[in-house]
């Protein structure tokens, strides 16, 4: 006697339509499932949505966070670290807790590191409200129990690849009994990139410095705006150029080893081609003055006037810190990093800005005032007229003789890579 389930009993209904489509959703079912846990990718791109009555309505948890180490180097590389931190904490939806920045450059030494709060440099209020919804900071007052923190060393070295480390965040995400993750070991800036461009503009574009830094960086570019209604004599007011010059002895020896290890010759640039190259910029007026951003070691010269002044052609104005009288009333009053914010914003407000693009502090330059243009709905400036927020790269031959790159940041770009490191693929269009 058969029973129910007997085979002759199953033989129909395995023939039946139903059957089939039964097993047919099966295998789709099976499939998806090993794409998903075999692409990382997938992880990164939808940060996962948490159940939580301590949850913000733009969807970033507030009950759990991400603490970093103290974060290191110039200016830009410590805001790139800082938004890469930010963008971690984003794939773990956690909050970061706000990081301490590095007044100084012993980054060798870090035992000689003199901290910076955060907030001494950008606001933290202003930060969280651009950024709602995407990222947020909290300090360390918020957190409610300070036992429940797990260490998470990340790894270093050839061995620890971009897979391993996005294999280490995904397995963090995880971790929803801990409320606090410390990352040890090295700084973020130092981290593997797995995030657009996109991404990082955002977090730049919340990054507003504190009203004291704004302040000072007015002082200096009214100074600039006078040197040229001077120098025009009551005929209209007259463009402002700024321009970064990467000359000093340090960053000419660290350029000419990069050409050799990169077996490429756009890198470094002497003082007689950035001139050159700045005179034949396309519909620039006279005369035109010049705010020389240079390294201090540049104006310790023992001569009346620095020689970076000389040489311009007629019609360029040209000025640095001592001379327009700024070094002692307002940079010198500062630690490095904060006049690295003050010559960062005046930079960004000038009429043009011609940069390296091998430069970090020069590349986020143009990252911004590409964002600015945008918004304008100006895409490209492959043309002469219209964009307001014009860069050039001086290291880069444009499209004559003479004259350099027009220069405005790749927001399509997967990675953060040629900003971070410098690249001399730079073209005129945003797209």
């Amino acid at each position: 006697m058969n029973s129910p389930l007997s085979y002759k009993t199953l033989k129909p209904f395995s023939n039946s339509i139903a059957f089939k489509c039964l097993v047919l959703v099966g295998i789709v079912l099976f499939y998806k499932a090993l794409f998903l846990s075999s692409s990382p990718r997938n992880v990164l791109l939808s940060r996962p949505r948490h159940t939580s009555d301590s949850s913000s309505p733009g969807g970033v948890r507030t009950d759990k966070f991400l603490e970093v180490p103290q974060i290191v180097w110039g200016l830009n590389n410590q805001k790139i670290a800082f938004a890469r931190a930010c963008l971690t904490a984003r794939t773990m939806n956690r909050t970061l807790l706000m990081p301490s920045l590095s007044a100084s450059l012993f980054y060798k030494e870090v035992d000689k590191l003199l901290p910076i709060p955060f907030d001494k440099v950008f606001q933290f209020e202003r930060f969280n409200s651009l950024c709602s919804g995407f990222v947020r900071l909290a300090r360390f007052s918020d957190i409610r129990n300070r036992t429940q923190v797990f260490d998470l060393e990340k790894g270093s070295g050839r061995r620890w690849t971009v897979e391993r480390d996005m294999e280490q965040l995904r397995e963090s995400v995880s971790m929803d009994e801990f409320e606090v993750i410390r990352v040890k070991g090295k700084n973020p800036f130092l981290w593997h990139d797995h995030w657009p461009v996109k991404d990082y503009a955002k977090v730049f574009e919340c990054m507003v410095v504190v009203d004291e830094i704004s302040r000072e960086a007015d002082k200096v570019v009214m100074k600039i705006r006078e040197a040229g209604e001077n120098a025009a004599r009551g005929h209209g007011p007259v463009p402002f150029v700024a321009v970064h010059m990467r000359i000093e002895i340090d960053w000419m020896i660290h350029c000419k080893k990069l050409e050799q290890r990169q077996k490429v010759s756009e890198i470094c640039s002497s003082k007689r081609e950035i001139m050159e190259r700045v005179g034949n910029i396309s519909g620039l007026k006279t005369p035109t003055v010049l705010y020389l951003a240079v390294a201090d070691s540049l104006l310790e010269e023992k001569e009346e006037e620095s020689s970076v002044l000389k040489g311009w052609r007629d019609g360029l104005i040209p000025f640095e810190k001592k001379k327009l009288g700024v070094k002692e009333e307002v940079y010198s009053k500062y630690s490095y990093l904060i006049q690295s914010a003050i010559d960062y914003e005046v930079c960004l407000r000038a009429d043009v800005f011609v940069g390296n693009s091998f430069s970090t502090f020069s590349s986020l330059i143009v990252l911004e005032r590409t964002q600015k243009a945008r918004r304008l709905g100006f895409m490209s400036s492959c043309e002469d007229g219209g964009n307001m927020w014009s860069s050039y790269a001086y290291n880069l031959a444009g499209e004559s003789l003479g004259v350099p790159r027009r220069w405005m940041t790749n927001m399509t770009h997967s990675s953060l890579q040629a900003i971070s490191y410098g690249s001399n693929s730079v073209s005129c269009s945003s797209e």
